[in-house]
């Protein structure tokens, strides 16, 4: 009977605030899509960060005058040497090559290029990527080499980039969360204020502050959760036609990393169970310390 009692009055009390119910769970479900956004955006950037360094080379390029016998030593110690995985020799002719590729979208520039104007170079890959230093100092001064390059310096400022966007994502969430919590701490105090004669009978009574608390936290929790399930279905669609629609070039070429359906789903019970545990606890300290009840 009490628990029907509850349900009741939650149902009342949303219907009776009904615009301020809506305005909270717009905001509360544009806040929690950024966050489930900021959240997959942090897990792809690790999945990235992973996949890349995995594979990261250092580029070591060979003066235009080295010898054929140069070469071949330099060769040799690569081989040799415990820090390195593996060491390809790429010549003028497939560093010319494989520019042409990279850029075949731009003919202009690759017209532009002269075959002979790109550096031959050994790409290295390593044990262990953070071992760069090591390699730089043992093979800087070697005779015939011109510059080695660290890929993990360019990778550095993408993920520099991706970090931005990622804390962008996530201030904007907690702006639009605290306009949220505003929005639920207004409508307690609405809902609050409209039934004070029935608190007041209900206190008189002998009713448990839990029990005439319930209805107002839960008013709460309901509008936060609806909020997270919208929040969901938005995550749905970027996911539709964002990542498998407009980036899906992107992924295809492998420049990023697959987004699956399973930490979609994830963001789910997820934003609700946030959503429920910040409104909850949001309505609690409202009736707590500001409603008298």
């Amino acid at each position: 009977m009490r628990a029907k009692y509850v349900l009741s009055e939650v149902a009342l009390g949303l219907w009776r605030n009904v615009t301020m119910t809506i305005a909270m769970i717009i905001t509360m479900a544009v806040s929690l899509a950024l966050l489930g956004a900021s959240l997959l955006m942090y897990l792809l950037v690790q999945d990235m960060r992973e996949a890349f360094y995995a594979d990261v080379e250092v580029t070591i390029f060979l003066a235009d005058d080295i010898t054929d016998a140069q070469r071949q030593a330099l060769g040799e110690q690569l081989a040799s040497d415990p820090l390195v995985a593996d060491a390809t020799y790429e010549s003028r002719a497939d560093a010319y090559e494989r520019f042409r590729e990279q850029f075949a979208d731009a003919p202009e520039l690759v017209e532009a290029t002269r075959p002979d104007a790109l550096p031959e170079s050994y790409r290295v890959q390593l044990e262990d990527p953070e071992q760069f230093e090591q390699i730089l100092n043992r093979y800087a001064d070697v005779e015939g080499v011109d510059e080695i390059v660290d890929q993990r310096n360019v990778l550095s400022r993408l993920f520099g980039i991706l970090g931005a966007i990622q804390n962008l994502a996530l201030v904007i969430a907690i702006v639009q969360g605290i306009a949220a919590l505003m929005l639920v701490v207004n409508t307690i105090q609405i809902a609050a204020y409209s039934k004070r004669r029935e608190v007041a009978i209900m206190k008189l009574v002998g009713a448990s502050n839990w029990f005439v608390q319930a209805p107002f936290v839960l008013e709460a929790v309901f509008a936060g959760v609806l909020g997270a399930i919208v929040a969901y279905g938005t995550l749905i669609l970027g996911k539709i036609f964002l990542v498998d629609g407009a980036l899906e070039p992107l992924f295809l070429a492998g420049v990023l990393t697959p987004l699956s359906w399973g930490r979609i789903h994830l963001m789910l019970p997820v934003l609700a169970g946030i959503a429920a545990f910040v409104s909850a606890v949001t309505g609690w300290l409202t009736l707590r310390f500001y409603i008298k009840v």
